[in-house]
């Protein structure tokens, strides 16, 4: 069993070719990285596993903003954690938060049961929580295997600190994820900082369009970003990230 993990993150089939390729050990799956993941299509993920064959963990988050959701939302994510199950998901990230910052534990424990013997990360609505050391306390006994964090900062570097005492607090009872601004020139410094020996990262790089014909003053979605413009998974970095861990496990 190897000591440390290499997760990536990824949002098309040529993303997740590249990680595997790379030599990351299993794929957090979304739509929508740009705005922070959403949930992906059940004929997106059925197309990975069949093209990787690797652990996949899907993201059900159903709307760009906070993890305060309406009673149709949840009843919306609920439904999704379930069929991803049952094709065969092998892992489930979620989260759910109260008005007052803390855990929405029914929630919490409602996808839990979905989920059965499968994997459930906690993702970084950890990170907007109010109290982490509660949250983190709340997810040992709820069945939470991961907690996605980049210790309550922008980025895992600023929140090594948190990172640490996290990694001590969770007693190897719940695994510590690091991840935001993860890559593999800080990864090394990552591991020393804050103990933890699990990584996400999504490695993007840009990729220009295939279109020929542009209309650059058109936007579909945010005014600031180019739709000429595609973010894929960079092979070499997944591979000089996997190099970093190896190193620390020779």
């Amino acid at each position: 069993m190897k000591d440390f993990l290499l997760e990536a993150c990824v949002d098309s089939t040529a993303s997740a070719e590249a990680a595997h390729r790379g030599g990351a050990d299993r794929l957090e799956l979304c739509s929508g990285l740009v705005v922070g993941g959403l949930t992906p299509g059940l004929s997106f993920f059925r197309q990975v596993k069949e093209r990787t064959g690797m652990r996949v963990h899907v993201l059900i988050r159903p709307r760009f903003g906070d993890f305060c959701y309406s009673e149709e939302e949840f009843a919306v994510m609920a439904e999704d954690a379930k069929a991803f199950v049952e094709a065969g998901a092998d892992g489930i990230v979620v989260g759910f938060l109260q008005p007052d910052g803390n855990l929405d534990l029914s929630r919490m424990k409602r996808i839990r049961e979905l989920c059965g013997d499968r994997h459930l990360t906690l993702h970084r609505a950890f990170d907007v929580c109010a109290d982490p050391f509660r949250a983190l306390g709340e997810a040992k006994e709820l069945g939470v295997n991961t907690i996605l964090t980049s210790g309550q900062r922008d980025s895992a570097l600023e929140g090594a600190a948190l990172l640490h005492d996290l990694v001590q607090a969770a007693g190897g009872k719940v695994d510590i994820l690091v991840g935001s601004g993860v890559h593999s020139a800080n990864m090394a410094q990552l591991a020393a900082k804050t103990g933890a020996k699990s990584f996400h990262l999504s490695a993007k790089k840009e990729k220009d369009s295939a279109m020929a014909y542009r209309k650059s003053d058109v936007h579909m979605g945010l005014p600031m970003m180019s739709e000429y413009t595609i973010f894929e998974t960079d092979e070499r970095e997944i591979a000089a990230a996997r190099r970093v861990l190896e190193q620390f496990e020779g």
